[in-house]
């Protein structure tokens, strides 16, 4: 939200039936109007669930370096700074990969 002005919504999807995968799985992300699903709020969200951000109360930190105080302002941190949002999905995504094996 900016101001009045709403600019995305969270959204929470059920699958009751699948043909290709087990039914009954949830997800939650971001869709932001005339974006489509946020990938960067997909960077923060699998950051937090895979340990490479942390987040303590409001504020979000990476390593050592607290990077913002609230989910909107990561979110503008990250857009801002491509190299920090490349390096931080970079290591989401070998971290996902290890959880596999």
């Amino acid at each position: 939200k900016d101001g009045e002005e709403q600019l995305g919504t969270r959204t929470r999807v059920k699958v009751v039936k699948n043909k290709v995968a087990p039914p009954f799985k949830r997800a939650e992300f971001d869709i932001m109007f005339g974006e489509g699903i946020s990938k960067i709020g997909e960077i923060i969200d699998l950051g937090v669930d895979f340990g490479v951000l942390k987040k303590a109360g409001s504020w979000f930190s990476y390593g050592d370096r607290k990077i913002g105080q609230g989910r909107d302002s990561v979110k503008e941190l990250l857009r801002s700074d491509a190299a920090l949002a490349e390096e931080i999905e970079t290591k989401v995504r070998e971290a996902m990969k290890s959880a596999k094996e």
